[in-house]
């Protein structure tokens, strides 16, 4: 038994332990054991992952466990990463658990979201490991179970949780049945549900059904990763779910929508045909852009970084999809380049949106509200959740020295290299996705300046918000151990570059060297160079030295209270809120946003020419939900209106369909 199957054993058994003390152990300490179990989990499926990318191969097949086919698994470097990822974000959300679940005997603290939780982290481990079409189907479908009953924890105190749960539950299943009829056609067709089978088959694949099979596999990975079109079930549930499940959901599992389009895509169908990758950097480069948008003006804190989510997704999927129509082109350099910088991505964003969902789980517990509106003066009640919040933010908005600067750094990098046999359609899209990408950082800083400064820099606007306390010692020390993955892949990005070049020619991209020349703390490729622990020390070095500077000239100066205009001292009502201050930005995207305003005038009693009240309301919706769901659950409910006659408990009737849908189902089979 190697390493891998030591490891992956470990993690599946302290998961299965950790539900079924949350079963057997009563509220005092189920949370606690829970937490220090899942936690532990984690760490070993990082050490399985971290093993699995290093090139240490492991395979298992139990014929037994699933009718017809058995399960299969495998791990392979791709895999290997995508299971580091979820076992270190599973490693920090246990140790959050403790502390945010616990002495509490409903909601996140109550047993079955408890005995769920463990067993969702496990089910996202399952998915990067299955190793043939049965065995990833149902790792997916125990995914989408226990993640739909974890968002539906808080179902009874809120009626937007059942309607977050509606939501995902149909887009979840929806994306299942394209998955279930693409891979089990293109199972049927290369001859065999295992990928081993899959990849030797490949070749009688003919182009139609690889084609149509890619769209199916876009529709189910997509929509699981939270792209636009299928997208609004993410800031319902992740705004809705408790914290630690939100963190669980956006750093790790909308990953697993990112891999398996790799997976399919490349490993899987063979790199198919240019306009697949194409197609999917657009669905990239509108999600990226919506997203970025809609978190911009967002007074939820926990909606504002489901968009974000949405759009990192959308620079994953840019950066994948650029790899993809490099490789057609023949530029392999620049196509490891681009892969390299979206799987780096994937990481960066899995550690950084670990840190804010945490954070942001770390405000709501203490002040009762996720309205930035109601926020302010946090960093005086808690200094500790506030910096840590911070520093998620600074690699949030991708400026340097955070993390996710890196990663978009590689990603810009390979966007402005198409090389010189590029052809027109690289030649076009390049620019264009160098603008989306330079458009999204601008949103994004000035996001994440608008939740830091009016969340927790400004006067507190409630009293719950000014009576604030510190989270627990193990929430703190959650978000701390994120904080430092966010420092590790700041500093010293070049240690990953190996593994990626060997993802990259495992995927058959192109044979890894050559194309990042990475040491541990620089980063070359063509003409430019990063430093990112160079960078850090200056940009600490230089801090330091204007604050030192301040302090020493400020000694030689008189302190003197400064003018207020006669309006008196400062107040909350003057400063900006979270809404005000994205007022400027979503009046330049008002055509995008659609913002829904309304004024209502109270006039007096005496006479209608005196006004004793205005009151304003704004309401931004999602426009891509009203303009293409909205008109679908219409129709939807139309017709179930009229078919509803069809269904009338006549078990003669049902029989009669039975008969007729067997019957079509012979024909069709007897015409092919």
């Amino acid at each position: 038994m190697n390493v891998v199957a030591a490891s992956l054993s470990a993690a599946g058994g302290l998961a299965v332990a950790g539900a079924i003390s949350a079963v057997l152990f009563g509220r005092s300490v189920r949370a606690a054991l829970v937490g220090l179990l899942t936690a532990p989990a984690g760490a070993a499926a990082a050490v399985a992952g971290a093993a699995a990318a290093g090139g240490v191969s492991w395979s298992l097949a139990a014929p037994y466990l699933l009718p017809l086919t058995g399960v299969e698994l495998a791990v392979d470097p791709l895999s290997g990463w995508f299971l580091l990822l979820i076992g270190a974000v599973t490693a920090v959300t246990g140790v959050y658990t403790v502390g945010y679940a616990g002495r509490q005997g409903h909601g996140p603290g109550a047993r079955p979201s408890l005995v769920l939780l463990p067993l969702f982290a496990a089910s996202l481990m399952l998915v990067p490991v299955a190793a043939s079409v049965p065995t990833l189907l149902v790792g997916w479908e125990l995914m989408a179970v226990t993640s739909l009953l974890l968002v539906l924890t808080e179902h009874r105190h809120a009626p937007a949780v059942r309607d977050a749960g509606i939501w995902y539950a149909a887009l979840t299943q929806l994306g299942f049945v394209a998955l279930l009829i693409g891979l089990v056609w293109l199972a049927g067709t290369a001859g065999g549900p295992s990928f081993a089978a899959i990849r030797a088959g490949a070749r009688d694949v003919d182009a139609a059904t690889a084609s149509v099979v890619f769209l199916l596999g876009l529709i189910g990975f997509a929509g699981k990763a939270g792209a636009v079109p299928l997208h609004p079930w993410l800031p319902r549930a992740h705004a809705e779910s408790p914290s630690h499940v939100s963190a669980l959901m956006s750093a790790a599992m909308v990953k697993l929508g990112v891999y398996g389009l790799l997976r399919l895509g490349f490993d899987l169908l063979g790199g198919g045909a240019p306009w697949w990758w194409l197609l999917l950097a657009a669905v990239g480069a509108i999600s990226a852009l919506y997203g970025i948008t809609q978190a911009a003006v967002a007074r939820d804190i926990k909606r504002m970084l489901a968009f974000s989510t949405s759009e990192n997704v959308g620079l994953i999927l840019l950066g994948v999809g650029f790899a993809g129509m490099y490789a057609q082109a023949g530029n392999s350099t620049a196509a490891v380049l681009a892969l390299a910088a979206a799987l780096l991505h994937a990481a960066n964003h899995g550690a950084f949106k670990a840190l804010l969902f945490a954070g942001a789980g770390s405000v709501v517990r203490a002040t009762g509200t996720r309205d930035m509106d109601r926020l302010g003066g946090l960093v005086r009640t808690m200094p500790a959740t506030t910096v840590l919040f911070a520093g998620g933010a600074l690699a949030a908005a991708a400026l340097p020295p955070g993390n996710g600067f890196v990663s978009e750094w590689l990603l810009l990098q390979s966007l402005l290299h198409p090389g010189p046999d590029a052809g027109p359609m690289l030649t076009i899209a390049a620019p264009i996705a160098v603008a989306v990408v330079a458009a999204t950082a601008g949103i994004g800083v000035a996001t994440y300046v608008k939740a830091v400064g009016t969340g927790f820099l400004a006067r507190p606007r409630s009293d719950r918000a000014a009576t604030a306390r510190e989270s627990p010692p193990s929430m703190v020390v959650a978000m701390v151990l994120a904080g430092l993955a966010c420092v590790a892949l700041a500093v010293v990005p070049g240690l990953t570059i190996p593994v990626l070049s060997r993802i990259a020619g495992d995927l058959r991209l192109a044979p890894p060297g050559g194309t990042v020349a990475a040491s541990t703390f620089a980063l070359r490729v063509e003409a430019a160079t990063l430093w990112p622990l160079w960078t850090v020390v200056g940009i600490v070095a230089g801090t330091a030295a204007v604050a030192v500077a301040a302090r020493a000239l400020g000694r030689a100066r008189r302190r003197a209270p400064a003018w207020d205009c006669g309006g008196g001292p400062l107040t909350e009502r003057m400063e900006y809120t979270a809404t005000s201050f994205a007022e400027p930005l979503q009046r330049v995207f008002d055509n995008v946003l659609a913002p829904e305003r309304d004024v209502d005038v109270t006039h007096a009693d005496e006479s209608r020419y005196h006004v004793a009240a205005i009151r304003f309301h704004q309401r931004i919706p999602d426009r891509v939900e009203n303009r293409i769901y909205r008109p679908l659950v219409t129709a939807l409910r139309s017709l179930g209106e009229r078919v509803r006659p069809l269904a009338n408990g006549s078990v003669h009737r049902y029989l009669g369909y039975m008969l007729v849908a067997l019957l079509a189902v012979l024909v069709v089979g007897v015409l092919r």
